[in-house]
């Protein structure tokens, strides 16, 4: 199994450590968001692999929604109940919650089409940034600090009009930015494609804070920052980690 290399699983807990987090962000996702560098000062386990991790384990439903309740940091053991409720909890071994999942419908448990659809919602969410956030930014007039980036994984939900499918994609339908004094509320909602048609609908929430006045110039040096740390990355550069600091899931 693909997610074997990213998490250490005894009976209904697993954990993750800072390099599996960092790969997995990197190398499945494309998400070189610096909190999910291995030497971070405040490393965070990537929330689209906590998402692919329930996925796994409990299957794809035809409606779900994913509701990110607190950070997850390395070497932490979390607990995967046992358990066919509608809603439950991922947490930790002090009953901390940093995941709550509810779920309705049919559900899909075939392995390969689970990984399909995991590896298919994590390639459309590790592109948020630059190419969704950019834009919104600069068409509301704000953008995030850009020595502290600060972008919180909130939350995801699902709606399967079929669930017949084996290879399905996502693409971009609507972005919207609602700014409150320092913070932006992001909803990006997609279209889930299978076999030429759509098969269903979703819509993932992000949080933005430390919001301040659009400067085009800075955003674009922290794009190009961005850029160059994926280059370093993917050519085995050391470097390719940042000097700033960020946070999200």
């Amino acid at each position: 199994m693909y997610l074997d290399a990213f998490h250490v699983s005894d009976g209904d807990r697993i954990r993750i450590s800072a390099a599996q987090g960092s790969r997995f962000a990197k190398e499945v996702a494309g998400d070189f968001n610096p909190i999910h560098n291995p030497d971070a000062k405040r490393f965070v386990v990537p929330g689209d692999l906590l998402f692919s991790l329930v996925l796994d384990r409990y299957g794809l439903s035809r409606r779900m929604h994913f509701a990110f309740t607190d950070m997850v940091g390395a070497d932490v053991d979390l607990l995967l109940p046992d358990t066919r409720a509608a809603s439950f909890e991922i947490t930790d071994t002090s009953g901390r919650a940093c995941l709550r999942v509810t779920r309705e419908g049919p559900v899909i448990e075939d392995p390969r089409v689970l990984e399909k659809f995991a590896r298919a919602y994590v390639a459309f969410s590790g592109q948020t940034f630059p190419h969704v956030l950019v834009p919104l930014m600069r068409r509301h007039g704000v953008m995030i600090n850009p020595q502290r980036p600060l972008v919180i994984y909130e939350g995801m939900s699902l709606d399967l009009h079929r669930q017949d499918f084996a290879a399905p994609a996502l693409t971009l339908e609507g972005s919207s930015l609602d700014v409150i004094g320092k913070r932006g509320d992001v909803r990006l909602k997609f279209v889930i494609h299978a076999e030429g048609e759509a098969v269903g609908t979703g819509e993932k929430k992000l949080v933005l804070s430390g919001l301040r006045e659009y400067d085009e110039a800075q955003v674009t040096a922290l794009v190009d920052l961005y850029a160059d740390w994926k280059r370093a990355y993917r050519s085995g550069d050391p470097r390719g980690k940042a000097d700033v600091e960020s946070g999200g899931g």
